[in-house]
């Protein structure tokens, strides 16, 4: 931009004469005509004067001649069979006025941007409106609208008056919302489809997919765990494992250029040529086969068969071998592992198994993870591996263990949560369950139980035996949760003394003037006298305090009860207790505990056998009301 006081003067922008041709291309007009007057080809415009639209059937063996229909024709030309027809051909002709563009001061439209585009096929043709368009309203907008999306059709190579019935339409609309506002900004961007032709049918080439692989995709920055390789692939019963999709030509279809689109022809390379047996249903239509599981387990690929199996038999889970193997634990897939070598792990370090059932007849290694329905492990577990079963056998047990009913050989340092565990040796180690039956108790052992916890044989000493009402998380949880409520009820209760209280005293001192207002009130109704609104306002006042006080009364008793079902809950927390018994079959060796553990009131209850001791049951016992003492029973009931 040249300055105030500068010399220097804005170069005269290039004019050429006006010039009329006729063209099937007028880009081509364009360039041409730019090239010869040394000139940007943007800076040209054109005027379209007339079309010409012919059309004829040629086979490419006879030459037939054109055929020109009138826009009239080519407007309402909707012939599906004709246009489909390879044959059948479309061209026009435009007889153009090129000029040069007008300066923007000169242009009412300069800052009214839109742009004409296509989809892939050119079978949808639209119309852009950039964000942040202007224009003003002049009569004859919505002609040169339409006179504009021709031309910028015209130059992007599409048909005019085909295949675009809807340019009227939204020429129309556009012009109403510009001649409404006057002057019309854009806030948002605009789409409007302004030609349709035919949208072909893409052919599809058939395909075979594998569902049971489960393949997925993995983000570039996420980490791949190369431990699970899926050794086997578990299934369900109904679940689609295999798909063959059919090859399917394609149907034609004609673009917004007037082009014919012939589909390609079909690839058919994955056509089965596999069985499957008889726990895979097939089932086919006319587009695709499809195989599903009927049964639960996993899918192998045996002697050009698709089977589904539920019995695996390995060497050893290792990530050199099978990786980890995770099928669920309702996948009915049982694996027997069958390394039994005493220095090898049977479960290699830090995998992770999933199973309906697993037998490892050796160890299971470090950092291991292990869940089925059921399990035995014939080796031990590794002071770091976690063993999780319903049903659940070790041999030697030095990591963690949860289950239901869980027997144990030997149980060394480690631990176990369960509903019913029997350990047949325990030296040291954590045992809690609702019942607990221990053979052999060395040192060191911790055995907490809701109900029982009996030992055949005392070898050791500095062994604890907890009963503990609140052993399940859930129940702990249930308690917290409870006694949350009973300290927010006890607290809204305070509240809500202080308030009956307040409104009592209120309604008590203002009774007797609240009466002789009411009886003023009663005289000023009968004799039709207006009542004064000082006493009509202290009168309704007294009444709303009533109502008040009633509602305050009715929450009180609604949170009293509350509180007193809550605390009866808390009380039955250890309904059972009294019920608990821990019971020694041998002489008592050495230092050892018993502890009873109370919930309401939450103390703890330590015995301590004397050493030599016979006593053989041991309960708690009510010795007066919330007091209570650990004693030794005459019997186990």
């Amino acid at each position: 931009m040249a300055l105030f006081g500068s010399s220097k003067k804005t170069p005269a922008i290039k004019k050429i004469r006006p010039t009329v041709v006729r063209t099937q291309n007028v880009a081509k007009e364009l360039f041409s005509i730019a090239k010869l007057y040394e000139m940007e080809q943007e800076l040209l415009a054109f005027n379209l004067l007339d079309v010409q639209t012919y059309t004829r059937i040629y086979d490419g063996t006879k030459e037939t001649e054109w055929d020109e229909i009138s826009t009239e024709e080519s407007q309402n030309f909707h012939d599906e069979a004709l246009l489909l027809n390879p044959h059948f051909q479309i061209k026009q002709t435009y007889e153009i006025e090129i000029f040069s563009k007008k300066l923007p001061k000169d242009d009412h439209y300069h800052t009214f941007k839109t742009a004409v585009g296509a989809n892939a096929t050119k079978c949808k043709v639209y119309l852009s409106i950039a964000q942040g368009s202007r224009v003003e309203y002049i009569p004859h907008f919505e002609q040169d609208l339409t006179d504009m999306i021709n031309r910028k059709k015209i130059r992007a190579g599409m048909l005019v008056y085909m295949f675009d019935s809807m340019v009227e339409d939204v020429a129309s609309k556009i012009s109403a919302r510009v001649r409404i506002a006057e002057k019309l900004e854009f806030e948002q961007s605009e789409t409007h489809l302004i030609s349709e032709g035919y949208e072909p049918t893409a052919t599809i080439n058939d395909a075979l997919v594998l569902h049971y692989e489960n393949i997925k995709e993995v983000d570039e920055n996420e980490k791949i765990n190369y431990a699970s390789r899926g050794f086997i692939q578990s299934v369900k019963k109904g679940e689609l494992l295999i798909e063959y999709i059919k090859a399917k030509m394609g149907k034609p279809g004609r673009n917004c250029r007037g082009e014919y689109m012939e589909p390609k022809e079909p690839v058919v390379s994955h056509e089965p040529t596999f069985n499957v047996s008889e726990n895979i249903k097939v089932v086919e239509d006319e587009d695709s086969i499809k195989y599903y599981a009927n049964e639960n387990g996993y899918i192998a690929f045996e002697d050009n068969t698709y089977v589904i199996k539920n019995e695996v038999d390995v060497d050893a889970i290792s990530f050199k071998t099978t990786g980890s193997i995770n099928s669920g634990v309702d996948s009915d897939v049982n694996i027997s592992v069958k390394e039994s070598d005493v220095i090898k792990d049977a479960v290699g370090s830090g995998m992770q198994v999933e199973v309906s059932e697993i037998e490892i007849d050796g160890n299971v290694g470090p950092n291991a993870v292990v869940v089925a329905k059921k399990a035995s492990i014939g080796g031990q577990t590794h002071k770091t591996a976690k063993v999780t079963a319903d049903e659940l056998e070790i041999n030697f047990h030095k990591g963690q263990a949860f289950g239901k009913n869980i027997h144990i050989t030997r149980l060394e340092h480690g631990s176990v949560e369960g509903e019913f565990v029997e350990v047949s040796q325990a030296i040291g180690g954590t045992i809690r369950a609702k019942e607990i039956e221990i053979g052999i108790c060395a040192s060191h052992v911790k055995a907490i139980a809701t109900k029982k916890i009996e030992i055949k044989k005392m070898l050791g000493s500095e062994n604890s035996f907890t009963i503990d009402p609140l052993l399940s998380r859930d129940v702990q949880n249930s308690l917290e949760d409870n006694e949350e409520k009973i300290k927010e009820l006890e607290i809204r209760l305070r509240e809500l003394k202080k308030e009956v209280k307040k409104y009592s005293d209120l309604i008590h001192h203002g009774t007797k003037a609240y009466l002789e207002i009411k009886k003023r009130l009663l005289h000023y109704q009968k004799n039709k006298v207006k009542m004064p609104a000082s006493f009509v306002k202290k009168y309704k006042q007294f009444q709303n305090m009533q109502q008040r006080l009633k509602q305050l009364k009715e929450e009180y008793t609604q949170k009293q009860e509350k509180l007193n079902l809550l605390t009866t809950r808390t009380a039955s927390f250890q309904d059972n207790i009294l019920d608990a018994r821990v019971i020694n079959h041998d002489k008592w060796i050495g230092y050892n505990e018993i502890k009873f553990k109370l919930v309401d009131p939450p103390v703890e209850l330590v015995y301590k056998p004397l050493e030599g001791s016979s006593d053989r049951v041991f309960g708690l016992v009510e010795l007066s009301d919330s007091a209570y003492a650990i004693r030794p029973l005459d019997e186990e009931g």
